[in-house]
Formats: structure tokens, C-alpha cells, sequence
């Protein structure tokens, strides 16, 4: 098994490396299914973090950069951590959840456009606005509410006809 890996060897081969390929991904989808299922659905920056790092760490599997099964390792531990903190977001109130999860913030409200959020998360008004024609609306004041998701989308919740 460690030749066919290329473990303890100063160079890979183009068929270990290709094994070592094929072992990550089915070993990475494993780790995935240990996970749960918004790991990469969702996309805040909780999510998006595990996944340049996770990435990241299964390359150098991959590639030999770093030790076979130590590399493998790390990678189910950030996934057992992702899955931890997600839980303790879940299950805790106070400033746990925002922090890991972040919190929405009110773009519009009755009709009214709130600058000082805008300016505070650098969105200017045609940001606001390409997201209220992608909502179908064509004015602020056609909205009851718009809100910066944690996602990073802007949602719209129209006013009643």
C-alpha cells in the first residue's frame, strides 16, 4: 500500500499522485457524508472558510506536499469542526451564533432606503437596486423590507398590493 501511494517516497509518479486522486475524493465524499448537508450550501463565510481550507489541504494529499494520512486526518477534523460550531450556532443564544453564522442587516424598511447600512457594508445603490429589479421590483418604496443576507444576497420582501 505505501508504494502504491508513494508514502516515504521523495517523488510521486504520475500514476501514485493519480491513485492518491482518486483516494482523496472518495475519502473527501466519506468526510462530506460525516458532515452535514449545508457544508457547502449555503455559502457565509463559516462555509466558504472550510471550504478554501479543506480544499486546500486534500491538494496537498494529493500532491505529496504534506503526509499521507495525517493530511487526510486534518480534513475530518475541520469537518468535525464545522459540524461542532454549526451545532453550538445552533444551540447557544448571545453572541456564539452571530459570530460563527453572522447576523442579516435591514437594507430597506417600509419603503425606506437605511444609507448609513449601505455605507457600512460598501453597497452602493445600484447594488440595492440590480437586487430589487432581480426581485421584480422596480422602486424602494414598492418595499417592505430588504435585508444583506449572511450568505452576502440581498432579499426583498415586496409590500402588499
Amino acid at each position: 500500500m505505501n508504494t502504491l501511494l508513494g508514502i516515504d517516497s521523495d517523488s510521486l509518479t504520475w500514476w501514485q499522485m493519480s491513485i492518491r486522486a482518486v483516494l482523496v475524493f472518495i475519502v473527501a465524499l466519506v468526510i462530506m457524508r460525516i458532515g452535514n448537508k449545508r457544508i457547502f450550501g449555503k455559502q457565509t463565510a463559516f462555509d466558504i472558510v472550510l471550504g478554501i481550507i479543506y480544499g486546500s489541504i486534500l491538494s496537498r494529499a494529493i500532491t505529496g506536499n504534506s503526509p499521507f494520512w495525517p493530511t487526510l486526518a486534518a480534513a475530518l477534523v475541520l469537518v468535525l469542526l464545522h459540524r461542532f460550531l454549526a451545532f453550538l450556532a445552533y444551540n447557544t443564544e448571545g453572541f456564539i451564533g452571530p459570530f460563527i453564522k453572522g447576523s442579516p442587516v435591514c437594507l430597506i424598511r417600509d419603503g425606506k432606503l437605511q444609507e448609513d447600512e449601505l455605507k457600512k457594508h460598501n453597497l452602493t445603490e445600484n447594488d440595492l437596486n440590480e437586487a430589487l429589479r432581480n426581485g421584480g421590483v422596480t422602486t424602494v418604496k414598492d418595499v417592505k423590507a430588504a435585508y444583506l443576507e449572511r450568505s452576502g444576497e440581498i432579499s426583498i420582501v415586496k409590500k402588499d398590493a
